[in-house]
């Protein structure tokens, strides 16, 4: 079930879905991330960034914002560092801007397909948590040109290790903590349409990129560039 990349669809992607369940999933979602620590894989590699370039200042574009979790905890971690950022998410949902607003999130938020973004649009990180299993192949291949064109500083995926073991506890988890029909059904096939190191090591072949490949704790693929 799980040797190949599964190309089954997530109901979140879907956009007939209306605003409270889009809502009520992200809800879950924020909780979900803090149970498993999934903002830490993004902001170490922020932590290496600014040790290796020296920055004090960043621009930073999360790329599938969705609420903008990943965006507060980023404007925490800078507060606690002293690196002054200014911060966008972009996502092609009309409700996650009006989720992040309703949250307080700093950021300005962008409501675009991400290869319809204006192409002057430019920032010196660009990131993307948790996303780029949602694309196909060919628009993944397409994503790491385009990271590659829009990040001045460095560019960072951070996303799922397809495994049978995280596969059954969310599997079975999900289900005992009794989340939304949409989470329940959204995390199985996330982990199915995510990545191998084989995965990425092709797609990052034919792209014809050159980045760092880094599995994280827990069950991530940290896939990434660092400029400087």
């Amino acid at each position: 079930m799980l040797d190949q990349r599964s190309t089954a669809d997530e109901w979140m992607d879907d956009m007939a879905a209306g605003e409270p369940e889009f809502a009520a999933a992200l809800d879950e979602l924020g909780r979900i991330n803090r149970l498993t620590f999934a903002f830490n894989p993004v902001l170490s590699w922020l932590d290496r960034l600014v040790r290796q370039t020296g920055a004090t200042e960043l621009s930073i574009l999360d790329v599938g914002c969705g609420g903008g979790q990943m965006l507060t905890a980023i404007d925490a971690w800078a507060r606690k560092r002293g690196v002054a950022v200014t911060l966008a998410g972009l996502d092609h949902s009309p409700w996650a801007a009006r989720y992040a607003a309703a949250q307080g999130v700093p950021a300005r938020i962008i409501t675009a397909d991400l290869f319809d973004l204006d192409a002057a649009e430019r920032f010196d990180v660009v990131l993307c948590n948790l996303f780029t299993h949602h694309l196909r192949d060919p628009d993944l291949v397409r994503f790491l040109h385009w990271s590659e064109d829009r990040a001045t500083r460095g560019w960072l995926i951070s996303d799922l290790h397809r495994h049978w073991l995280p596969w059954g506890v969310v599997w079975a988890g999900f289900r005992l903590m009794r989340f939304s029909p949409m989470v329940i059904h959204d995390s199985t096939v996330s982990i199915a349409r995510s990545f191998v190191r084989a995965d990425w090591e092709r797609l990052l072949a034919e792209a014809g990129v050159q980045a760092e490949l880094r599995w994280v704790f827990p069950f991530r693929w940290n896939v990434g560039v660092i400029r400087g």
